[in-house]
């Protein structure tokens, strides 16, 4: 039997949060939405279809606050009702949480308009409305309050393969790096009025990842890649001692947090004349990056944690 791991809160982490979890219906997401509760928060639980209405009923019957709001999130209306129904319904929000995804996994040669499109819907699409609606709140909070800082928290989910470019992923992996650009976009166009956006990039195993990992190990050992090493570093990007936590990209599992920074120069070049030549191009930058490897814009699976 497979040893099930279960995160261990107080209770207090997040007591008196209100906290919106995308694509919680499952998975990872579900994960997150029962972590934040057992952590003090009241949860708005979105997924489509009927899963979000029973993570929300789990979560009532362990002695939590939660409501079910079942709805596409790619639908910007949608997304914007999403967050004022956290609102109506709890008189605030504090937390944000994005996680809901979709895979259409195809080469870039193969891949539809379609495949495209409602990859980068869902996920891109569908972070972007609720940001929108959330720092909307925040701001317009903080402005009534004489500029004083709001408890607001978004956590986006991004992955590593923004960062190595999957080849079966093109669509995912675009949507995954707009998501890394939107969080920074977001915690610094929004900082002043207390929003601290923070985005992980997970190693889990979950209905889109399995092929992914090895099967979960029997016994007493702890699966390294079980989605509940994720819920904790949600928990505490949620909490008001994470203030000073603001535009970074956590790669996590397994008991183990990694910090990405932002993207750095490498080198610069300069033409000897007034503009370049290509022979010149070819000699300065092209021997520069030589076979190309040494200088591919990749983590990937070089990261080891």
């Amino acid at each position: 039997m497979v040893k099930q791991l279960v995160p261990s809160f107080t209770g207090s982490e997040v007591e008196g949060a209100v906290a919106v979890v995308t694509g919680a219906g499952v998975g990872l997401g579900r994960s997150e939405a029962l972590a934040l509760s057992a952590a003090g928060a009241k949860v708005v639980v979105n997924d489509i279809g009927d899963a979000a209405d029973a993570v929300a009923a789990e979560i009532n019957a362990a002695g939590g606050e939660a409501i079910g709001v079942a709805g596409d999130i790619g639908d910007w209306d949608f997304a914007t009702g999403l967050v004022q129904t956290a609102i109506d319904t709890y008189g605030d929000l504090n937390v944000l949480v994005n996680n809901a995804g979709v895979l259409r996994d195809r080469m870039i040669f193969g891949v539809s308009a379609d495949e495209w499109d409602t990859v980068i819907r869902v996920h891109l699409r569908g972070h972007a409305a609720t940001c929108k609606a959330a720092t909307a709140y925040w701001r317009e909070k903080s402005k009534a309050a004489d500029g004083a800082p709001q408890w607001a928290r978004v956590i986006n989910t991004a992955s590593e393969a923004f960062l190595f470019g999957s080849p079966g992923q093109p669509n995912y992996s675009a949507a995954k790096a707009g998501i890394a650009a939107l969080t920074l976009s977001v915690a610094h166009g929004a900082g002043r009025y207390g929003v601290r956006a923070n985005a992980i990039a997970p190693r889990a195993r979950t209905a889109m990842t399995e092929a992914t990992f090895p099967p979960a190990p029997e016994g007493d050992e702890v699966d390294p890649w079980a989605i509940e090493h994720i819920a904790p570093v949600v928990v505490w990007l949620g909490t008001r001692g994470a203030d000073h936590v603001n535009g970074n990209l956590f790669v996590v599992y397994g008991g183990k947090v990694g910090v990405i920074k932002a993207p750095s120069l490498d080198r610069s070049f300069g033409a000897a004349g007034e503009t370049w030549t290509v022979d010149e191009l070819a000699s300065s930058v092209g021997a520069y990056l030589g076979d190309g490897e040494r200088h591919t814009f990749a983590v990937g699976n070089d990261l080891k944690l």
